[in-house]
C-alpha cells in the first residue's frame, strides 16, 4: 500500500495499464506476462458455472436453504466456512430434505456421521 498526501492510499493489487515509454511489457516482449484484454473473459451464459452444471448460493444457517427450493435444479449450496458441525449437519439434513446438491457436504463431517455419504 502506497500513500499520497493528495491521493490517498493505492493499492498494488489493482491492473494498471503499463504506460512506460520503454517499457517491456507495454510493448509485448517475448517472456513477459501477457497482457489483460477483453477476448479473455467468458461468455455470460457460462460466468459463475460450476463443472457440474450448477450456481453456488453460499449458505450460513438450515433456512437458508429454504431459497433453493424452487431453483434446486440451477443451483447448489455451498456451505460457509465459518460454520460449525452443529449447525453444519442441520443444513445438510435440511438440504436432503429439499433434494439439493452440496458442494462440501463431507468438509468437517468426515468420519463423524456415516449417514450423509
Amino acid at each position: 500500500m502506497l500513500d499520497f498526501p493528495l491521493h490517498g492510499p493505492i493499492s498494488q493489487e489493482s491492473w494498471r495499464k503499463p504506460r512506460g515509454i520503454d517499457g517491456r511489457f507495454r510493448r509485448r516482449f517475448k517472456g513477459t506476462p501477457m497482457v489483460p484484454k477483453i477476448g479473455y473473459g467468458t461468455a455470460k451464459e457460462h460466468k459463475h458455472i460450476l463443472p457440474n452444471g450448477f450456481k453456488k448460493f453460499r449458505v450460513y444457517t438450515p433456512n437458508d436453504v429454504d431459497v433453493l427450493l424452487m431453483s434446486n435444479r440451477e443451483y447448489c449450496a455451498e456451505i460457509g466456512a465459518v460454520v460449525g458441525i452443529k449447525k453444519r449437519a442441520a443444513i445438510i439434513q435440511r438440504c436432503v430434505e429439499l433434494n439439493v446438491k452440496v458442494m462440501n457436504a463431507r468438509g468437517k463431517l468426515a468420519g463423524r456421521f456415516e449417514d450423509f455419504e
